[in-house]
Parts: C-alpha cells; structure tokens; sequence
C-alpha cells in the first residue's frame, strides 16, 4: 500500500517532503497536488519509473505527452530550444501559475525524450509540488488522473484518491481537496501562441 503523507501547502513538513523525496530518488511514483488537479509523477531521471507511468496511461514512453514540472525557470535551458525575450516574458509573466507551455525541446534531452519536438512545460503555483521538486533537484514528469466518472473527470479527494491508486504507485500527498479543472496548455513553440486547451487561469497573460 501506498505511504500517505498529509503535507499543508501553507507550511510543507520538511521531513514528510524527505520521505517522497526519498521514494522518488529510489525510483518510486507519486500522486501529488499541484494548482489545479491531482497528478501521478515521478522523477524525470528514472527510466524506469518513468515506464511504469507509461504503463499506467497506456501510452509509449516516446509518444506519452507527460508535462515537465519544474521548481522555476532557472534550469529551463536543460529542457528547452533557446527562446526569445518575447516568450521568456510571458513565462515570467504567467510563472508560477496554472499553465502548461508548449516549446521547443532541447537536444539535451533525458533519453526516452530525445526524438520530442516539444516539450510543456509547468510551474504550478503550489508550495507542496514546489518544495517536493526543489529537494529532487530536477524535474517530476506529471500527467494528470481521471475520473471514471463520466461526470466527474478529476478526482478532488485525497482519500478516494488513495483507495483508488493506493496499491499502484508508492506515495499519495493529501495536500487538501483538489480542482477539477486542469491547466490552461499553451503552444509558445511557433511564432503565434496558440491555446491549445483552456482550463485554469486568465487568458490577459499575453
């Protein structure tokens, strides 16, 4: 069964961050909150991790379109094509916050990754997700979990969440009650940004 660790978002308890920490340097898998719904992660290092979150999606590793959840942009040039000042504003701009931006990808690429055009690219505006990528020291992958509810299409619940997925991956954070509305996904990797799926946050970021 899944470890559960309730972490407050106002003050994340630094040993519970250590713990799923921990599991996810060993290669473990994560359901954590962000700003907007629950996601499954883990560290974006970890082939074969990164496999069993494949697996669970019932997606290819090289074609899954996993976002990259990154603790700020000071590392975005691992990950990303050189941008121009123009994109980089909007970043700054939008950063931390409920988006998800599409660019070009780097050829510095980890492995499974190598062949991807793009890349999304997120910063939630959440202390847990924050603080849990700061002690990683690199990126968690994340892909948001569905409901199997047809009218409910995100779990909010921690508990539910666990019962649910409590046996399938190794840590679920209750950080509280979740959205059920997912990040706003925009495509900066062309000349014009396209808004390739309106979910959480204003679009006046431009």
């Amino acid at each position: 069964m899944a470890t559960f660790l309730r972490i407050y978002e106002e003050n994340p308890n630094a040993r519970d961050i250590e713990k799923a920490v921990a599991i996810l340097k060993r290669g473990g898998l994560i359901i954590y909150p962000t700003d907007t719904v629950y996601s499954l992660g883990c560290s974006i290092t970890n082939i074969k991790a990164l496999e069993r979150v494949a697996q669970i999606k019932g997606v290819k590793l090289e074609k899954a379109n996993f976002s990259f959840v990154c603790h700020d942009l000071s590392n975005l040039s691992d990950y990303v094509k050189q941008i121009d000042t123009s994109v980089f504003k909007i970043l700054k701009r939008a950063l931390p916050g409920p988006y998800t931006f599409v660019l070009p990808g780097a050829k510095s690429l980890p492995n499974p990754f190598k062949k991807r055009k793009t890349v999304g690219i997120r910063v939630p505006d959440n202390a847990i997700t924050l603080e849990l990528v700061k002690q990683l020291g690199n990126p968690i992958i994340s892909t948001s979990i569905y409901d199997e509810d047809a009218v409910i299409e995100y779990t909010t619940d921690p508990e539910l969440i666990l019962e649910k997925w409590g046996n399938i991956v190794d840590v679920v954070i209750d950080g509280g009650y979740g959205d059920n509305v997912p990040s706003t996904i925009i495509d900066l990797s062309n000349d014009t940004p396209e808004v390739v799926r309106e979910g959480k946050g204003t679009l006046n970021i431009f």
